[in-house]
Order: C-alpha cells, then structure tokens, then sequence
C-alpha cells in the first residue's frame, strides 16, 4: 500500500553542486540514515523536508521560492524535495554547538565530567539562537506540508530536531508524527548534565509525537526511564508507553539494516574490483580493518593502541600482518573532532615508528571520503574491528560481513547496538580495555578455520534475512499501530 510520508531530516537525499563546465548536478547524499530511507521513495509518496546545506541547495531553495521540487530517485522513482534554508550563523550554532558537540557528545557518554562540558553563555545562546530557530524553520515547513496533504504521516529523523515535533503539535494536532533516533540514548544521569529546562524540552518534544523508535532494546529502555526521571512522565514498560502532558507515545525498537542487492552489485562492480586488486597486491599475509569517520565516538586511537599492544605481545607476526584504517574526514568545522584526527595521526605514526621495518608498515592510514575503497576492503578482511565507544547501530558491522570474502571474523564492541543482533557471532570487547582488545585481535587471527567459516556464515545469513526492507516495514507498522491504539 502507498502512503503519503513526509521525511524530516537535517541532511537529504541530494546535495547539489556544480561541475566543472557550469552545469548543476545532482550528487547522492551522504550518511547511513539517507542511504536507509532512500527506499521509502520506490514505495511511498515521500515528501522531504531536510536543510540546504551547500551553497548550490541554497540556490536551489530560492529558485523554488520556498516550495517542494520535484526530484528523481536514482532508481527513477520521483518524489518531493523540500528545501529549508537557514541563517547561516542560525544553522552553524544549531550543527556546531549545539547538535554535534553538545547533543552528539552527551548521547555518546563522551564527556569526562571533571573537565568537560562547560555549559557557558555560548552554549546557551546557540539553543536559543540556532537549535531553537532551525527547529522552528523545519516544523514550518512540516506545518506547509501538512496543509496540502493533511492525511500523510510525519517521519522525523535523529537529534538534530527534537523540538520540531512539539511545534508541529501546537498547530497541527492531529497530525501522526514519529521520531526515530539513530543514536544511542543516555542513562537519565547523564542527560542532568544539561541545565533542567534543555533536558526537558528534548525529551518534551519527542513525547510529542505518537511513535518514538530506536535501533535497540537498550537505548529504548534507558529514552523510557530517563522520561520518567526527568519529566515525572508515567511508564507502561510492558506496553513500551509514555504518558506525560496529556499524550501517550509508544515508544519501540528496530535495528536498522542494509540492502544486500545493493552490496553485492557493488562488490562486482568494476570501480571496487579495481580498488581491491590494489589492496589485495599491497596486503601482507593477515589483514585487520577498520571503516569508520575520524568521530572521537568511533574509538580509533585506542583501536591502534590496542594493534601496538598485539603486536608487542607477538613479535612473530611482525611483518606477516597489517591494519588498514579506512577514515572518512568528519565534522573537521568543530574543533574537538580535528583534535582527534591529529590524534589518530599521531597514534598511527607512534605505532609504526616502533615497529615498521623492511618495508613493512603496521598500520597503513586513509583519511578520505572513498565508499568504494571501504566497499573492496570489506572484502579482504580477516579481521574487521568495531570497537565504538558507543554506538547507536553501527552499519560497518553489517555492511562488511555481507561481502567479505575470507571468512573474516569480526570483532565488536559491547557497546555498539549491533552487538545485540551480532554478538552471537563476533568477538565481544569493551572498548575501553585496551589490552582486551589487543587479546581479541589475536584470537581472531588464530581461530580455526571452521569456526571463522561458522561465524561469517551466520553473521552474513543475519544480515541478509533482517536487511533494510525489514526495518521500514517496522516503521509503517508502528505508525499503524499508533493510529489504532496510542490516540484510543
């Protein structure tokens, strides 16, 4: 059945640009969450709304004069694409402050308390001025959409617009809206490091709407308690229901999943074919990757302290293995995320100067945007190590067990949603216990045969049978089921 869906995210489908000889073009967007919900255009009616983000959406926005454009998925499948643009010094406090190092930081636990944050007048003002603003931009055009097609659903998307929903249910309330939230969800103890009146209104605009989906159990559980210690809401935990403020929100769990079709036709392609003949021709014997965006989140510098500590441990695998890092520059505007690549840069160059020697260098970093060269390297694993922070899902752990080709194991950090799925079959580590990772690498590279093949087998097998199809026939079923029950 075709619905009418209104998709609310800060990054769309599309950014435009210009090629070299003038002529605009039409680039794919970046990020997992774009990639999850491109689908929903082959089956549905979409509508979405999401920021003008380069300086090309920019115009693209005042040449449509504020309405929706028509566009054409890469399948051929048209849809409407609802630019909003935003003051730029609005949309830098809402992504720079506020939304990255603010929210992104607090819902990773990535603060060490003694130190870090400092909620000053900066802070304080960017709320007021950018993430307050943006989010009342984006329910205007919520609201817009909404009066020419009043029967579709809203389908907001992830941190950077937890007030938007409330402002839509002031003027439309009526209106059947959900959130899901790609990220993890704190414990309610952390989220009072933000003043009273910030935490409550995340989780006062979230309740607003009738269905409130995350990738797990775990980070569903902790978004229940923390609405309960913070806003005094009321909690049916057997229902997964919230009641505050005279509404009740169910609240669920779906782990995301990827296309396979789309993997496989890529793991062909000529373009990652080619990639992979270069890896494989440069590779030593034993072959330990990480794919991930140089985010403090995703842990690198440890992963590499870790790789050290292994190869410390086992001088008989110098030169008879390397790790190749694969790392997607990230957010290099705010400066706790440049720190960090000048940390991994440094990490990485510590390790090899100890132990490269004869040609051999340990750990062989790529900073670069290049799908394809993750793509060709999935394949070439015999270990892949995730070992996130945390982690709201975490695709790489999907992605590379799909088209890997030598029966690679994978290693997993505890705190990854992903491990509640995948755990079964890769190796589980904290990511704070360097040395047990160091451990880890060495089981992987030591297990036997048949048991890589046992694990790789049922780890591809899951990803297969729970891929992205799964997941948003979840998504239609709750907004159903909320349309039914919640307003009963």
């Amino acid at each position: 059945m075709r619905r009418k869906l209104i998709v609310v995210s800060n990054r769309g489908p599309v950014l435009y640009d210009r090629a070299l000889n003038g002529e605009r073009i039409a680039r794919r967007g970046g990020g997992g969450l774009v990639t999850a919900l491109r689908s929903l255009v082959t089956h549905h009616d979409v509508t979405w709304i999401a920021s003008a983000i380069s300086d090309e959406d920019r115009l693209v926005a005042a040449e449509s004069g504020g309405e929706a454009l028509e566009e054409t998925a890469r399948d051929g499948s048209p849809y409407r694409l609802h630019f909003v643009a935003h003051d730029p010094i609005a949309y830098d406090r809402f992504y720079n402050v506020v939304s990255n190092p603010t929210l992104w930081f607090l819902q990773h636990y990535m603060w060490g308390l003694t130190r870090a944050p400092d909620i000053d007048l900066g802070l304080h003002t960017a709320w007021f001025t950018g993430y307050l603003p943006v989010n009342v931009t984006f329910a205007e055009a919520v609201v817009a959409e909404l009066d020419r097609q009043p029967e579709a659903s809203v389908f907001f998307h992830d941190y950077h617009l937890y007030l938007a929903p409330s402002f839509v249910r002031e003027q439309r309330p009526d209106a059947l809206t959900s959130h899901f939230l790609h990220i993890p969800w704190a414990q309610s103890d952390y989220w009072h490091v933000l003043p009273e009146h910030l935490r409550r209104a995340v989780h006062e605009g979230l309740l607003a709407n009738d269905l409130v989906g995350f990738h797990t159990d775990r980070w569903r559980r902790n978004f229940m308690r923390t609405c309960e210690d913070i806003l005094g809401a009321e909690i049916a935990d057997a229902d997964h229901l919230v009641s505050h403020g005279g509404r009740r929100t169910l609240v669920t769990s779906h782990p995301i999943g990827v296309d396979p079709e789309e993997f496989d036709e890529l793991a062909e392609s000529e373009p990652v074919l080619e990639q992979e003949r270069a890896i494989a021709a440069a590779r030593p014997e034993f072959l330990v990757l990480r794919v991930d965006r140089t985010d403090p989140s995703k842990n690198v510098v440890r992963g590499f302290r870790a790789f050290g500590v292994y190869l410390d441990l086992h001088p008989e695998m110098h030169g008879r293995v390397s790790m190749l890092a694969l790392l997607d520059p990230s957010r290099q505007d705010i400066p706790e995320y440049s720190e960090y690549l000048a940390a991994i840069q440094r990490e990485a160059r510590s390790v090899n100067d100890r132990f490269q020697h004869e040609g051999w260098v340990p750990i062989d970093l790529r900073i670069a945007d290049n799908f394809t060269q993750s793509v060709a390297a999935y394949k070439q694993y015999d270990v892949l190590l995730v070992n996130a922070v945390f982690d709201g899902l975490n695709l790489v752990s999907k992605e590379a067990p799909l088209v890997n080709e030598r029966a690679g194991v994978v290693i997993l950090s505890e705190n990854t949603g992903s491990h509640a799925e995948l755990g079964e079959w890769a190796l589980t580590v904290n990511p704070f216990d360097v040395y047990g990772q160091a451990q880890a690498i060495h089981e992987a590279l030591t297990m036997a045969d048949d048991e890589r093949r046992r694990r790789a087998e049922a780890l591809a097998r899951h990803v297969r049978e729970h891929d992205l199809e799964e997941w948003i026939a979840a998504q239609l079923a709750d907004l159903d089921r909320v349309a039914g029950h919640v307003r009963s």
